[in-house]
């Protein structure tokens, strides 16, 4: 593929997108003709990286509180989480299309202004309806900004260092993933947990301007389609009803009723999958389900996030349970996973620029070792911080290899598209690996027996995961030339 320099496109003629171009004016900014242009692109993308994760993991350690405050049982308070999560898995994916006829950075622009003015209408909810109602909100802003995030990356790099840049952003959000636990502590032992959200706003300001000055317009626009209304009003029940079966799995007495939400998932998927098979704009691009690679791709990349984030949540489990880490030391112990991930991930991507499906492999052979290490072992101290560690370096060099494999192999102009893809697989995989980490721990008669069960499932997903990974990357079984958009 010939590389062509940033160029800056004109906008689209529909009168509805005028203001969303305000955005991207049609004469190119100086930072645009700069060689270090796509650098301060992904910085700009960093930065929201970071903040999503950080807002992701910081949340958790405040629902005990949230509880308390705000007069609710711990069941209803999880609705903080869940219907955040909800909302973005069920949105990255038609944002993403949206994105390749609209422009990613409107969109990604708006998102950051939606995201930090929802972050501050949280902190001053007076009840747990008000406060899940502008969680929505906040999540409506994090899926226009992560549907865009990969394929602003994918606009302003060069393939031949796609690795390297999609590394670096795997690193903030790590970085962010780490933080969050210990920021949110921090805060809590002098505050109230509505200062958890007005962190946000620094971030937010900085990355709105950000954003706004240094990141391209989209070029190569695709021509406005009308996305399937009957295929969308039956995708985002289905994911829906497919989280909350995952959520309901995870908890005690709950079988039943995650049997029900389940099988409501199966149905309104069958009815999903028919609906777009008829469909003449579906969803889902016909020409990416059609890689077989591209579908092994994305089968991995779920199962490295269900590996990653099942370990988070059960590792804090048996310590507490076992009594054998307070929560100051936990949350330090917790921060090797992200921290080895944010290590090498940078390195990784750079590897993986030249042989991502041999990285992506290796990868995933160190993750499976050091779950199975967590099984087996009793982890406690600095073996414990060992493990974490090495399953880090693992999903850091898994992660960016396969991101960039699958970005890559996206037809040409569907990178957005791809992104909010990749981004509901991550978003699933994570329900995943929670729900079957906690489903083994509280099933188990002792703790250290669910360490060893939820460890050996793990497992057993991440060896699955290396045998269906592709044997070389998706990009290579296209036949057409990827765009850089």
């Amino acid at each position: 593929m010939i590389e062509q320099p940033l160029r800056l496109g004109p906008p689209l003629d529909a009168p509805g997108y005028r203001l969303l171009h305000l955005l991207e004016p049609a004469r190119p900014r100086r930072v645009a003709a700069s060689p270090r242009a796509g650098l301060f692109a992904v910085a700009t993308v960093c930065v929201g990286a970071f903040m999503g994760q950080l807002d992701a993991s910081i949340v958790t350690v405040a629902l005990p509180r949230m509880s308390t405050d705000l007069h609710a049982g711990v069941g209803a308070v999880e609705w903080v989480s869940l219907s955040y999560v909800l909302t973005l898995v069920a949105l990255v994916v038609p944002i993403g299309a949206w994105a390749d006829a609209i422009g990613r950075k409107s969109l990604y622009v708006g998102g950051f202004a939606v995201f930090t003015l929802a972050s501050v209408a949280c902190a001053f909810a007076p009840d747990l309806a008000v406060l899940c109602a502008f969680r929505v909100t906040q999540a409506v802003g994090a899926a226009l900004m992560q549907a865009n995030s990969v394929a602003l990356i994918v606009a302003v790099t060069p393939s031949a260092r796609l690795g390297r840049a999609v590394g670096i952003q795997a690193a903030a959000q790590a970085v962010g993933l780490a933080a969050g636990p210990a920021v949110g502590g921090l805060l809590l032992s002098v505050t109230s947990w509505r200062w958890l959200f007005l962190v946000n706003v620094p971030a937010g300001l900085i990355g709105l301007v950000t954003a706004a000055l240094l990141l391209p317009r989209s070029r190569d626009l695709l021509p406005r389609r009308r996305l399937d209304p009957i295929g969308l009003a039956l995708f985002v029940p289905t994911i829906g009803a497919t989280l909350l079966a995952l959520s309901l799995a995870a908890g005690r007495g709950q079988q039943g009723q995650a049997l029900a939400a389940a099988a409501m998932a199966g149905v309104l998927g069958v009815a999903l999958v028919g609906q777009q098979r008829r469909s003449g704009s579906p969803l889902i691009d016909r020409r990416m389900s059609a890689n077989p690679a591209y579908r092994r791709g994305l089968a991995a990349g779920f199962a490295g996030y269900a590996v990653l984030f099942g370990t988070l949540v059960v590792v804090p489990l048996f310590l507490t349970r076992s009594g054998l880490a307070g929560s100051a030391r936990l949350g330090l112990d917790l921060s090797a996973l992200p921290a080895g991930i944010g290590v090498v991930a940078p390195f990784a991507g750079r590897c993986a620029d030249r042989a991502p499906a041999a990285v992506a492999r290796i990868g995933l052979g160190v993750a499976a070792l050091a779950v199975l290490l967590l099984g087996v072992t009793k982890p406690s101290g600095l073996a414990l911080v060992g493990i974490l560690g090495l399953l880090g370096c693992g999903l850091g060099a898994f992660i960016p290899a396969n991101n960039r494999s699958l970005m890559l192999a996206a037809p040409p102009g569907l990178s957005g598209a791809s992104a909010g893809l990749l981004n509901m697989v991550r978003g699933m995989g994570t329900a995943a690996g929670t729900a079957l980490a906690v489903a083994a721990f509280t099933m188990s008669s002792t703790p250290r027996l669910g360490l060893g069960v939820a460890a050996a499932l793990l497992g057993g997903v991440c060896v699955a995961a290396l045998f269906a990974a592709p044997a070389h990357s998706p990009v290579e079984g296209l036949d057409t030339c990827p765009s850089a958009d």
